[in-house]
């Protein structure tokens, strides 16, 4: 791996501002929403079972899990989303903590998950071994994760939006690939690496429903960190010609009328200890 040590940066200082948590929550999130019972289902808990939610966000894969019957441990780097995790699943217990240096003792839980965490920590490998430590024999890790541009309408219309009006002075800093955990041939490798057996990929096809056909530029501008870090300090003139992109886009492919339903689907992968 490379040296992501900006990316990581980044990544904690913007899922750390109150007004990204609180958008990515009311906005992006609906699509995450949809993928909550296919992650429980994978995790194969039952009433009773321990489980852990790494990169818990606002708790959304928690609440899930506690509503299955499982005694639930969230935790995540940011404090704007555990704040926001505390207030609407208060049944659940929220820590903050590091994703690749997990703060309980090894076979500690019966499952351990991790929704649209994956794609935010410079060091995946690490928290895949840290997932397998924690896990109990025969426990169950699982993760979501976004699918890329050939099977994702929404990501193939915001970021070749981006790649043609964009700034060429705009870049990311150096990160994980955004979408190469979806892959089986990337994925499964690492799972194995770290001593998972039987790792297994479904898809989860969620949507946007959005009555604006320009939101999904917003959703990546006020509720992501790499789309802000990309939307975010583009001149204005870039920034008209990308939402205008987007807009049109969605129109010619999803139609004239609102509501608009956007593909954005997501790979759950799910292996045992």
């Amino acid at each position: 791996m490379g040296d992501f040590t900006e990316f990581g940066q980044a990544e904690l200082k913007g899922w750390s501002e109150p007004q990204t948590a609180k958008a990515y929550a009311e906005g992006f999130a609906s699509a995450a929403q949809q993928c909550v019972a296919d992650i429980v289902a994978a995790s194969q808990v039952t009433k009773g079972s321990v489980v852990l939610d790494v990169c818990c966000g606002q708790g959304i894969v928690a609440k899930g899990l506690s509503a299955a019957g499982a005694k639930v441990t969230g935790l995540d780097f940011s404090p704007a989303m555990l704040e926001i995790a505390r207030r609407e699943v208060p049944m659940v217990d929220f820590v903050e903590g590091d994703a690749s240096s997990l703060p309980f003792e090894d076979n500690s839980f019966d499952a351990v998950t991790m929704g649209f965490g994956i794609l935010h920590i410079p060091n995946a490998e690490a928290a895949i071994n840290e997932a397998k430590r924690v896990l109990r024999a025969g426990g169950r890790f699982v993760y979501s994760v976004w699918e890329s541009p050939e099977t994702s309408a929404a990501f193939r219309i915001v970021f070749g939006a981006i790649e043609k009006f964009g700034s060429k002075e705009i870049s990311l800093p150096p990160g994980p690939p955004l979408h190469a955990f979806a892959n089986p041939e990337y994925a499964y490798p690492l799972l194995e690496a770290a001593g998972f057996t039987e790792p297994s990929n479904r898809t989860s096809n969620s949507v946007w429903e959005v009555t604006a056909p320009s939101t999904p530029f917003d959703y990546f501008r006020e509720g992501t960190v790499r789309g802000a870090l990309l939307l975010r300090s583009q001149p204005a003139e870039n920034a008209l010609a990308i939402k205008a992109a987007i807009e049109k886009a969605v129109l010619e492919e999803f139609g004239s009328d609102a509501p608009w339903l956007i593909p954005i689907p997501a790979a759950v992968v799910s292996a045992t200890a």
